[in-house]
């Protein structure tokens, strides 16, 4: 038999003051059975960076055609397009072609191998971003993830402070490449 997904529920009040977004969002994530929490609360914070009303989550790791996290606008047209981990290069040219914005939140222990491999192929995608989230800041936000969460984050000046009722988490995404 098939191992099914488990359900999470998170409450999550996104203060952006660098973007002017402030809102509740509740959200529910379906983790496959062969993601992590470390994956799972990255693409918490991936919508809380890019928090909006019309934001989405896709089916996650069942799905290779479609991003973790999908904007779009009226018309059903993809506005932008979000990948967490390490995602293949032809995989984020795919995605560039097909949305106004793509970006590539990177971590992981080989994040930085990643990275020197695909710099040069992904430096040429005009509308691609990559952010590195530290390694010790996604081994944290894991070890926090419970199967109903409340999350406050708080974006200012690049820096985000996540807190899941006590002390907060400090993290500063490392803009490895911004679109044009």
């Amino acid at each position: 038999m098939a191992l099914k997904s488990t359900i999470f529920k998170a409450e999550l009040e996104v203060s952006d003051l660098d973007r002017g977004h402030f809102a509740s969002h509740s959200l529910t994530l379906a983790r496959h059975p062969s993601e992590t929490d470390e994956r799972m609360m990255v693409r918490v914070l991936a919508f809380a960076l890019n928090a909006d009303e019309r934001l989405a989550f896709g089916r996650g790791l069942s799905s290779d055609d479609e991003a973790d996290l999908a904007r779009t606008d009226l018309t059903g047209a993809i506005e932008l397009w979000v990948e967490v981990g390490l995602p293949d290069e032809r995989a984020v040219r795919k995605a560039s072609g097909r949305s106004r914005q793509v970006i590539v939140y990177a971590f992981g222990s080989g994040a930085e191998i990643w990275w020197r491999q695909n710099a040069g192929a992904l430096g040429r995608i005009d509308n691609l971003a990559v952010v590195h989230l530290p390694l010790e800041a996604t081994r944290a936000m894991a070890g926090l993830a419970e199967r109903t969460m409340s999350v406050q984050c708080t974006v200012q000046e690049g820096r985000v402070w996540l807190s899941f009722g006590g002390d907060p988490l400090d993290i500063i995404p490392v803009p490895w490449k911004s679109a044009a």
